[in-house]
């Protein structure tokens, strides 16, 4: 008798499931709308704070060049969930391309690691967006948000010069470098993020109501943080220095990944999750027009289109001001700066493009996970509600509202630092699963037909798992150690659950 646990969805049922009536999932996204969804998940935190930190400790102006190996390396994984997608084209991503190749119980540890990835990813974005916006009415608008309802539960904060900061070994030290005691400035306790999770409920309530309300959305918040960011690059390029791109790969220091050939691969791994979201388009397949040909342009489209935006940017900015400046969380910001007063208009603008940036990828995160939940319970692995369809907006409601409510609750509670450690294992885990499922399938199922082939097979899909688990090599242990604790709480849900549900 067969390992329950090896026991492989059926791909005739995949295909039958993709249908339009299978599960009444409103099938409204054209080409466009994925290619939108693609970039509305990727240009967020990455292009408006990772970019500056990457070139300042790691790379120098080269960072463009980390970019181009960051965006490889995605792409690797990009063909391999292209194929995927226009062939299975049904909600879940990773989760259900897992279990059509490697049964069950790989599905689901893939499916409970993409909970790391969206649910996380959208709870930390949401701590972002609120500092931005936060920053945003207090210097622009002059309306101030009482600091306690600022930050995460017991956060201590300090008033300082540049307003409520968070109390770090880091800022103490700087203040008593200037002279000030920490112990005179006025200090506060955060009682709830108030404005992550009230973004968090806003975006809950529009996934509620539709998949095409929300896409709407979500094209034109793209447009706008793309316009904003193409102002930068078009208005800063009359301000860049060509001697701060000299030398342009700076040598390295004696230490491995300080500058030099080791210090651009080093700010690759770091930038790599300036690219987490691509994937994301292919949670929404089940609500694609034409997702065998729709897909790919989805996935693969945002990505070239991301990249090309990330290397204008990090030209523009290393060219602007020195990278040894840019170790900031606001990098943009710095260079506007030291444009002086010709690009000072551009400054509010920046921060209107950055919440749009962070709304769009709140967005497709949790919509992404409320579309693998959905998954999961339809075929008996999760809890049953999480499946449910609303009759009239075709949406999976139970399963956005429960999302939402968890979401809100971490972005409300937790903080950034936290909820950021999580995200990458799953990513990338994610990335290497895709990667293997594609060599399976080749192998096993060589006849099925594929509208879009991974090319120059099996190089890509190896390729891409061997720059998934170099990245992976990067990440903190203690990162690890979270991640086998959220595991030990799946593996109880699937035993106590899903391995006595499961439909096949």
């Amino acid at each position: 008798m067969a390992n329950p646990l090896f026991t492989k969805k059926p791909l005739d049922i995949l295909m039958k499931e993709s249908g339009d009536s299978a599960h009444g999932l409103k099938r409204t996204l054209g080409k466009f709308n994925l290619m939108a969804l693609g970039v509305g998940a990727i240009i967020g935190a990455g292009i408006f704070v990772l970019t500056g930190q990457a070139a300042a400790q790691y790379a120098g102006p080269a960072v463009s060049i980390s970019f181009i190996v960051s965006a490889l390396a995605c792409a690797f994984a990009g063909l391999c969930y292209a194929e995927f997608a226009a062939m299975i084209p049904i909600a879940g991503s990773a989760y259900t391309y897992a279990y059509a190749t490697m049964g069950r119980f790989v599905a689901w540890i893939i499916g409970w690691a993409l909970v790391l990835e969206y649910l996380f990813a959208g709870s930390t974005v949401a701590v972002g967006w609120s500092g931005y916006v936060v920053s945003f009415l207090g210097k622009n608008m002059g309306i101030e948000i009482p600091p306690q309802f600022t930050a995460a539960t017991g956060s201590e904060l300090i008033k300082t010069a540049d307003g409520w900061m968070a109390h770090t070994n880091e800022l103490v030290t700087s203040l008593e470098a200037s002279g000030i005691s920490i112990e005179s400035l006025p200090h506060v306790t955060a009682i709830v993020n108030l404005p992550a999770v009230i973004i968090v409920m806003l975006i809950t309530a529009l996934l509620t109501r539709g998949i095409k309300e929300s896409a709407i959305f979500n094209n034109i918040i793209v447009a706008v943080k793309l316009i904003v960011i193409l102002l930068f690059v078009a208005f800063g390029w009359q301000y860049v220095h060509a001697e701060n791109w000299t030398p342009f790969i700076p040598d390295n220091t004696g230490t491995f990944g300080q500058f030099g050939v080791s210090g651009i691969l080093r700010a690759s791994a770091v930038i790599f999750f300036a690219y987490i979201g691509f994937d994301a388009v292919s949670t929404a397949a089940q609500e694609a027009k034409n997702p065998q040909k729709d897909m790919p342009w989805g996935i693969l489209g945002s990505l070239l289109i991301c990249t090309l935006v990330y290397i204008l940017v990090s030209f523009v900015m290393t060219g602007i001001a020195p990278y040894q400046e840019l170790n900031t969380a606001a990098p943009i910001a710095v260079a506007i700066d030291k444009a002086g007063a010709g690009l000072a208009w551009l400054s509010p603008l920046i921060k209107i493009g950055a919440i749009a940036g962070l709304t769009s990828v709140i967005l497709v995160m949790l919509m992404g996970q409320t579309r693998i939940f959905y998954s999961m319970a339809n075929d008996g692995l999760f809890f049953k509600p999480f499946s449910k369809i609303h009759p009239t907006f075709g949406t999976p409601y139970t399963s956005t509202i429960i999302t939402g409510i968890v979401a809100m609750a971490a972005s409300g509670l937790l903080p950034i630092s936290l909820l950021g450690e999580l995200v990458s294992v799953g990513t990338l885990l994610a990335f290497i699963i895709v990667c293997i499922g594609i060599l399976i399938l080749r192998y096993k199922s060589p006849d099925l037909k594929r509208p879009f082939k991974t090319p120059f097979f099996p190089y890509v899909p190896i390729l891409g798992i061997i720059c998934c688990t170099g990245v992976m090599a990067f990440l903190n242990g203690i990162t690890f150690l979270i991640a086998l604790g959220w595991l030990a709480i799946g593996l109880v849900i699937y035993f106590s659950y899903g391995s006595k549900n499961a439909k096949y």
